[in-house]
């Protein structure tokens, strides 16, 4: 080849080159233009807690990222932030938060982001909270009279969250589709409206006398008044497990037991129950010891990794430990 046809095919590969560069160029900046112009960065929620965090997915669905700053199995009385985490609750466009003292170690970083602008949504002081009150063994919670938190133990409850959390990303963040959270809403309030009619059913099979609940701290008050079950009392005489028992609690809670012919202790599957098998001791090893979801959802495929299933896996767990040996009394 001589050197001219050489240069010539070099000049050639070059003019081809710069074209190539010049329409990736184009796309890059179309891509950019385009990314701009539908939202490249999306709307953002954070959920403090898991639970309120998987129904505050179910009403959003694909419209806005949603974080949960709570791990799966953590206790909601004492998970805390990461600096990167309390951040986030500051860039965010709307705060989804349960209140009512739930969060103890959290709700400071709420409080300041919602001093910085971002708007904030309490579910439990919207859902008609119920109050701390005393047990049937006579025993006050540590909180009598305060608001309970544990509201999502019932779903009718929820069910109403569910709505009002829905108007709340309507309201406060832009550039989602109203309807489609109002349609995706209006469905998961259907889904718990069938909860609710299947946790009847299966209540039903517990006896009227067996209707009674010990569990290892206050949170089942929802539950049981929706429900028509007594609160016999809890080993942690309060509503939050940061608290300990002394042994008048105990003993107190024993004579309860006996008096009320309880033989089952519910225990949070993400405490220790430790607390639980005391009383086991107390009664002579005559004590059924059944661990329950109540203040976390478990990580994906460990059985309660959505609020749905945690739900239908306690009514099982305690249908099935109140209604043990019934055949045989």
């Amino acid at each position: 080849m001589s050197r001219g046809a050489a240069k010539q095919r070099v000049r050639v590969g070059v003019a081809r080159l710069r074209s190539l560069i010049v329409g990736l160029l184009a796309l890059v900046t179309a891509a950019a233009a385009s990314a701009c112009t539908t939202g490249e960065d999306p709307p953002r929620i954070v959920v403090t807690t898991n639970i309120l965090g998987d129904i505050t997915r179910q009403i959003v669905g694909d419209e806005a990222d949603v974080t949960v700053l709570m791990k799966p199995n953590a206790d909601p009385h004492s998970f805390g932030l990461s600096a990167v985490q309390a951040a986030e609750l500051e860039r965010a466009d709307l705060v989804v938060h349960n209140g009512l003292g739930l969060e103890e170690n959290v709700l400071r970083h709420v409080a300041a982001a919602r001093e910085s602008g971002v708007a904030t949504f309490a579910v439990g002081d919207a859902v008609d909270p119920l109050t701390f009150r005393t047990a049937d063994d006579g025993g006050p919670t540590a909180e009598e009279g305060q608001p309970d938190p544990h509201f999502w133990t019932d779903p009718d409850r929820v069910g109403k969250a569910a709505g009002l959390i829905a108007d709340q990303v309507v309201e406060h963040v832009d550039g989602v589709d109203a309807g489609a959270i109002r349609a995706n809403a209006d469905r998961y309030g259907d889904e718990l409206t069938g909860l609710t009619a299947w946790m009847e059913k299966s209540f039903d099979r517990i006896p009227e006398d067996r209707r009674a609940l010990v569990t290892n701290h206050h949170v089942f008050g929802y539950l049981a008044d929706r429900f028509g079950f007594r609160v016999i009392g809890a080993v942690i005489p309060s509503g939050t497990t940061l608290a300990s028992p002394s042994s008048s609690d105990l003993r107190s809670l024993t004579e309860a037991m006996e008096q009320a012919g309880v033989r089952t202790v519910f225990a949070d599957s993400s405490q220790p129950t430790r607390l639980a098998e005391v009383l086991r001791t107390e009664l002579g090893g005559r004590v059924q010891v059944v661990e329950l979801y109540s203040e976390s959802l478990t990580a994906e495929g460990e059985g309660a990794d959505t609020y749905l299933r945690m739900m239908r896996a306690n009514t099982t767990a305690m249908t099935d430990g109140l209604t043990a040996g019934t055949s045989g009394d």
